[in-house]
């Protein structure tokens, strides 16, 4: 399969260079006049961000088993690491070790992954909602062009612009107006959707209640406001310092004007469309769709010619995503840790346990008691024939 993949992409390069007007020596001339400094600098954000997620899984987990502060940063590159290198589905690699490094259930971090990842979703949506304010209506106009809104109608300015500054917003209030739905009475709600989604399929009826209640028990984690406050204030300290290794990474190429003179909000845009890209993440081959896609947003968003948008985008991935992968390896050796294999066996445990959850939901729906209410007042009485009955029709 390697050998196939490799084959399609040297094809594909092939077919692009006869039909795609792209200069490689001014892609080089990018790369070589790259401010260096500002690569190390964002690359230092970017494991300051690990830092920080590192802190923030110890504070949602600390209800349930207190642990040190800073002990799960090795989890938190190694998972990466195996992402990186494996794709979107080794996600539950963390959650796995995290269990297999503290002794707590893996259901918890399981709970603990889906409040971070939610925590994630808002703070980016808020992050993203408030930067869309200081940018120009014209410049929103410009970058939503190549996306999604290009397929709007050209009379609907006026909607795609209050999509671009207030979607964001909005979403993030639908989601916590859910979320506080969840949180009150959770089984309710999964009860609701599995009945409604079962009828059309009853499996997937089944599987949306159980991740809202998966959803439900890792809001657990979050027992008052100071709790939520703590961890929604880490995740927007972490999105700002992703945020500022993006800005950093794109100011660095400085022969470039557009990419050196972009700004925060435009930054916080081209993360947003990274971030979105990344979503469905395909070993190695989807490094070189991210790049693709992410120098058709720079392109969009900042106007830079196709070869610096190339570049930017291919620094960018290697400075935000896979510069994990060397401390990841070296902490996996250390821990003795198989990536490949520790990515099979959190895939497994997660079906396991779902399989497991599903068959107790099962069992408590289908447990009929026929105990009586209150078994200290039951009477026990002999049997006696009825020529001794005496009239006691007891």
């Amino acid at each position: 399969m390697g050998l196939i993949v490799l084959a399609a992409l040297a094809a594909l390069a092939l077919w692009a260079r006869t039909r795609i007007h792209f200069d490689f020596h001014v892609f080089a001339a990018q790369i070589a006049h790259v401010d260096w400094r500002r690569i190390a600098a964002a690359v230092a954000c970017i494991y300051l961000a690990y830092v920080f997620r590192a802190i923030r899984w110890a504070r949602l987990m600390r209800h349930n088993l207190e642990v040190p502060t800073f002990s799960l940063i090795g989890t938190q590159m190694i998972g990466f690491t195996t992402v990186a290198l494996i794709g979107r589905v080794a996600d539950p690699v963390r959650p796995f070790l995290v269990s297999r490094k503290t002794g707590a259930e893996l259901s918890s971090q399981i709970a603990v992954y889906i409040v971070e990842r939610l925590l994630d979703a808002g703070s980016m949506a808020l992050i993203f909602s408030v930067s869309m304010l200081w940018v120009s209506s014209d410049e929103i106009l410009s970058a939503t062009r190549t996306g999604l809104m290009a397929h709007l109608a050209p009379q609907n300015h006026e909607l795609a612009i209050l999509v671009a500054r207030y979607g964001g917003l909005f979403l993030t209030l639908l989601g916590a107006v859910f979320l506080f739905m969840i949180r009150l009475a959770g089984g309710a709600v999964a009860s609701f959707f599995e009945r409604a989604f079962g009828l059309i399929s009853k499996n997937m009826g089944h599987a949306i209640g159980h991740k809202i209640r998966a959803f439900h028990a890792g809001l657990d984690t979050i027992h008052s406001l100071s709790d939520f406050l703590t961890v929604a204030g880490l995740s927007l300290i972490m999105w700002l310092t992703i945020a500022l290794a993006y800005f950093m990474t794109c100011t660095a190429f400085v022969a470039s004007p557009e990419l050196a003179a972009i700004s925060l909000p435009k930054t916080v845009l081209l993360m947003v469309a990274s971030g979105t890209v990344s979503i469905i993440q395909l070993p190695v081959i989807g490094w070189f769709s991210q790049i693709g896609l992410v120098a058709v947003a720079i392109g969009g968003i900042l106007h830079a010619p196709a070869e610096a948008a190339t570049a930017c985008s291919t620094t960018l991935l290697l400075a935000t995503f896979l510069c994990v992968i060397p401390a990841g390896l070296i902490w996996a050796q250390f821990d003795h840790v198989n990536l490949r294999k520790v990515a099979v066996e959190s895939e497994h445990a997660e079906e396991v346990l779902a399989e497991e959850e599903q068959r107790a939901d099962a069992a408590q729906q289908s447990d009929v008691s026929f105990a009586p209410a209150d078994s200290s007042r039951c009477e026990i009485i002999p049997y006696r024939p009825a020529e001794q009955d005496n009239g006691d029709k007891r």
